[in-house]
């Protein structure tokens, strides 16, 4: 089949026209197309008959979609079965963290000694059919009205005990105990029904030194040699981080002072077990020193211009040089003879050094070239020549106004009866009394 384009034309005849043929064309003829109708796959993507590129990679992107498809359900489906793990693991390592931190703020707080530095043994009576909570009362008003006891609550002291199962365990009877024993200890003491152990007493008087304290306590069997006790009073640096003023003294380091902590071992009747050791011991004397030194005191040695170790030595002297009537007047002596940049000429640190309880002394003596003689250097001596009390101390604070204002500068012994003393306010003055009273003190 073919189509044909005819094309006439027109000429011009005088009027009237003929369409002429002029020329026949052929047109090419095209068959219909067929009609495709597309194959569509189950996800949607055309099938194509032929295997060319454009199927390749329909069918390499299809396989990527059902991949990944995959991939993704095995990933829900992986983390749908471990997240109840990992939640019940996550909630177990919470758990037991926050027990962990109860554990260790409870032992801290509660479980820990009252006072781990003080052996003060405490005796305790637990009367028979006394229960936890009775014997929790006991132990927490075991110090005494307005003290620390020897457990920080009693609530929780009953339920630990309920928690190990030792309620039942707890013993009637009379314990010695101390604020420096944890609840632990405690507990494990009422519950053995161990016999108390035993205390000794001990006193320490006014102006004793750190040698006559040590030769004391082998007296009294609670030391069996001096040689470590006097070994930590001359160094001192084992209590340095606990006492500031201890500190001071180490850090300063006066040149040529014998003993440490001289002056500091403060006089008192005390208490401790018979098997102490000698740091315990120090430490209830550094203890009742801190005790009895108090913001008073220390306010009014800085308007006098002393510094605490100052105060402590004048103390220990004039504990060695006079009774306790006359401390005011020799602290006013020693006060007035520094003022004067006078020698202190003090009889008791020359006797320091020579270990001797005389007081005459040959002109050799005199001239010991030694930092603790005040015969040869003005000022004062090296350390504390005693352990001075609150009277001694108090004198140095306070010394007689009145023979300040008076000028008295020098002393010496009236009545060895009474220890009474003579004071001068000259040189003569006082020659004329060592003339005077000098036949009345013997060898």
């Amino acid at each position: 089949m073919e189509l044909r384009f005819l094309n006439y034309e027109y000429p011009d005849n005088g009027g009237e026209r003929e369409p002429e043929l002029a020329q026949t064309q052929v047109l090419p003829v095209f068959n219909k197309p067929p009609r495709i109708i597309p194959e569509m796959d189950a996800t949607g993507e055309i099938v194509i008959d032929d295997d060319g590129p454009v199927k390749k990679r329909v069918r390499k992107k299809r396989e990527r979609a059902v991949r990944q498809k995959k991939e993704n359900e095995g990933l829900k489906s992986a983390w749908r079965s471990i997240s109840p793990a990992l939640a019940a693991l996550a909630a177990v390592v919470i758990t037991l963290l926050l027990i962990a931190f109860a554990v260790r703020f409870v032992k801290n707080k509660f479980l820990r000694p009252v006072d781990p530095s003080d052996p003060t043994p405490i005796v305790v009576t637990i009367p028979k059919s006394s229960g936890a909570s009775a014997i929790a009362k006991i132990l927490y008003e075991a110090g005494g009205e307005g003290e620390r006891g020897l457990i920080v609550n009693k609530a929780l002291f009953k339920v630990y005990v309920d928690f190990l199962g030792r309620s039942s365990n707890l013993k009637a009877g009379t314990y010695v105990l101390s604020r420096n024993m944890g609840m632990r200890q405690i507990v494990d003491i009422i519950c053995s029904g161990n016999p108390p152990r035993e205390t000794v007493k001990f006193t320490i008087s006014e102006g004793m030194t750190v040698e006559g304290i040590a030769a004391r306590l082998v007296d009294k069997g609670i030391l069996k040699s001096p040689d470590r006790f006097l070994e930590l009073c001359r160094d001192a640096k084992s209590f340095a981080g606990s006492y500031q003023f201890v500190k001071k003294i180490v850090d300063e380091g006066r040149e040529g002072r014998t003993y440490m902590l001289e002056g500091y071992l403060f006089p008192d009747t005390y208490e401790v077990f018979a098997d102490a050791t000698e740091e315990e011991i120090i430490v209830k004397m550094l203890d009742r020193f801190g005790e009895i030194y108090t913001r008073k005191y220390v306010e009014r040695a800085e308007e006098m211009g002393y510094t605490l170790d100052e105060v402590v030595i004048l103390a220990s002297m004039i504990e060695k040089e006079a009774k306790t009537f006359d401390f005011n007047k020799v602290s006013a002596v020693f006060y007035g003879r520094l003022a004067n940049d006078m020698p202190l000429h003090s009889d008791a640190t020359l006797g320091y050094v020579l270990k001797t309880q005389s007081m005459e002394f040959t002109q050799e003596e005199l001239d010991i070239d030694n930092p603790y003689n005040t015969y040869k250097y003005k000022g004062l001596p090296a350390g504390p020549i005693s352990n001075p009390g609150t009277a001694a101390m108090e004198a140095v604070l306070f010394p007689n106004e009145q023979y300040i204002t008076e000028g008295y500068l020098y002393f010496c012994l009236m009545d060895p009866t009474t220890g009474a003393l003579a004071f001068a306010k000259t040189a003569e003055e006082h020659a004329a009394n060592v003339e005077k009273y000098k036949p009345l003190w013997g060898n």
